[in-house]
């Protein structure tokens, strides 16, 4: 996708879960978040500080999976997933990195919504 079509698409996608959550618009943070909560497969609930971090861990590896940097080692005993990199994810400028995370959130919710 091209800057301009990512950057349409995640407006759009912003809008969508601010209402459905009747929020304000998530940033990326929030995104990652929700993707984490989604990953983990409990259900919402209260999370401590270092959860919310490890469920944006999540987040990015299941994002970064999609093009083959990490892949899913398995569960632990608590349910989380644990994931390896298995192919080292090259050196992006900030920008690029903010494109890339944004394309690969808006390809996280389409394909969700297409499953």
């Amino acid at each position: 996708m091209k800057p301009a079509e990512i950057n349409l698409k995640w407006d759009a996608l912003q809008q969508r879960i601010a209402d459905e959550f009747d929020n304000e618009k998530p940033d990326i943070k929030v995104m990652l978040f929700l993707i984490g909560v989604q990953e983990l497969g409990q259900g919402p609930r209260k999370f401590s500080k270092r959860q919310k971090e490890e469920l944006m861990h999540i987040a990015n590896c299941k994002l970064f999976s999609m093009m083959g940097f990490y892949e899913l080692e398995g569960l632990d005993q608590d349910g989380w997933p644990h994931w390896k990199l298995v192919k080292t994810v090259p050196n992006y400028t900030l920008l690029e990195q903010e494109f890339m995370i944004k394309s690969l959130i808006i390809t996280y919710f389409e394909e969700l919504e297409n499953n």
